[in-house]
């Protein structure tokens, strides 16, 4: 059986759900408490409970999840993760992006590459788009080719991919019409 908690941090109320094999799910903040705690079961089948509280582990995960937000470097690589769902490439995506340091990033062909198949960069973004981890499995600091920001499926897109980014540390600044950033991998330069 699963367990759910909604909690607070700096960009609004995430989500968490866990069970006896570690985090299910994780989500982002929607506009309302109750948008997130729809969207956070959808992704687990909708079978979590909200009663008990999180093992030390998960505990642990949460209050750097709030941290995060909040601004402070925190590595979330020790957070347990249920990935028996998740298809193997999927797997081996999410492990290289866990890696990725607050305030740096990686291109989705980088990850690819770090996956041992240059040519999936394509697969990643899928990988990506399906993350059920947002934030532990840090998806916001893996870019596109040719310095775009690739997609991002939370709410708000790719402004809160940017925030999040800011939020981590990473330089945002306009330079010659172009957004650059300064911290990922490269010198990277972002259309405006």
């Amino acid at each position: 059986m699963s367990t759910y908690l909604l909690f607070p941090t700096a960009i609004g109320t995430c989500g968490l759900i866990w069970g006896p094999h570690g985090i299910v799910a994780v989500q982002l903040p929607e506009s309302n408490d109750s948008s997130t705690l729809a969207r956070l079961l959808r992704k687990e089948g909708g079978n979590a409970t909200r009663d008990g509280q999180p093992p030390p582990a998960v505990q642990r995960a949460i209050e750097d999840i709030v941290a995060l937000l909040a601004g402070e470097h925190r590595d979330l690589r020790h957070a347990p993760l249920d990935m028996r769902a998740v298809p193997e490439f999927f797997r081996s995506v999410y492990e290289v992006v866990r890696r990725i340091p607050p305030g740096k990033t990686l291109s989705y062909g980088e990850v690819a590459a770090r996956c041992g198949d240059a040519a999936a960069a394509r697969s990643v973004g899928q990988a990506m788009a399906r993350n059920p981890f947002p934030i532990i499995v840090p998806c916001h600091r893996v870019l596109a080719a040719h310095g775009q920001t690739g997609g991002f499926s939370a709410r708000g897109g790719t402004t809160t991919k940017l925030r999040l980014l800011a939020i981590e540390g990473v330089t945002l600044g306009i330079e010659g019409g172009t957004l650059a950033i300064e911290g990922a991998s490269g010198n990277l330069s972002l259309p405006w």
